[in-house]
């Protein structure tokens, strides 16, 4: 997970509408679903997704009323969390 991307990604749902990012995310698991990538662009749509629902998840907790370092604080803490498990 990079917070940079999700923050400037959480910018965007907030700018306009958490349904491009969704769109983005469908379209990102059908490419991955291209039997000749290699598995370092795997890996990279694989990170690009991921940063994707991770802003979608802060975005909720901030329009919940969580101030924005807050929510992207407590949503690392968890990703590093389950990592760690």
């Amino acid at each position: 997970m990079r917070l940079p991307i999700i923050k400037k990604v959480n910018e965007f749902i907030g700018e306009y509408d958490e349904d491009y990012v969704l769109e983005t995310i469908e379209t990102l698991e059908m490419l991955a679903d291209i039997p000749s990538l290699k598995d370092e662009e795997l890996d990279v749509l694989g990170e690009m997704i991921s940063n994707l629902y991770g802003a979608i998840e802060v975005h909720k907790e901030i329009v919940a009323g969580k101030p924005e370092k807050e929510a992207l604080n407590a949503f690392m803490k968890r990703v590093t969390g389950s990592i760690d498990q």
